[in-house]
């Protein structure tokens, strides 16, 4: 079983020294968290870390007791920088241990999950001797194709 949004919410607070054991904790505070917390995965997103967060359609939809289908691998990673984001919103500094944890986590998720970006071979690159002329009419390859323009019978991927 994954983590939910709130169990990220709360250990995030955790983190920042606001355990609810001690502090109690207001539906607002923790709504206000999980927006952050949609927001942080959506720049990930963004940049090309994708663990599989759902992210909702908009910040109304978001439901705290929702799984989040995240391996356990990014776990560490959404928590601390979760806890640097959050916490000068409550009135607390992260401490440094939280932001080098933090940091070093997002660098091993980026090696893990990032996807890098396909390269295409530009048009004026031979085929090849791979390629014979008797298959192929054009001796050179294909033309790069931009992934995100797509004509009105196209197809966008999203990954």
């Amino acid at each position: 079983m994954s983590y939910t949004r709130r169990q990220f919410v709360e250990a995030a607070f955790e983190e920042c020294g606001m355990a609810a054991y001690t502090f109690d904790l207001t539906p607002q505070m923790l709504e206000s968290a999980c927006r952050r917390l949609d927001a942080m995965m959506a720049t990930w997103n963004a940049r090309g870390i994708r663990v599989g967060f759902p992210l909702p359609l908009s910040p109304e939809n978001t439901n705290l007791d929702q799984e989040t289908g995240v391996p356990d691998s990014a776990n560490q990673a959404i928590i601390t920088n979760l806890a640097v984001t959050i916490a000068p919103s409550f009135g607390k500094q992260a401490s440094l241990h939280t932001m080098a944890s933090a940091k070093n986590s997002y660098d091993a998720l980026l090696a893990l999950f990032a996807v890098p970006p396909e390269y295409q071979f530009p048009r004026t690159l031979p085929a090849g001797a791979g390629n014979k002329p008797w298959r192929y009419s054009d001796p050179f390859m294909p033309a790069p194709v931009d992934p995100t323009q797509t004509g009105p019978d196209g197809s966008l991927e999203l990954y």
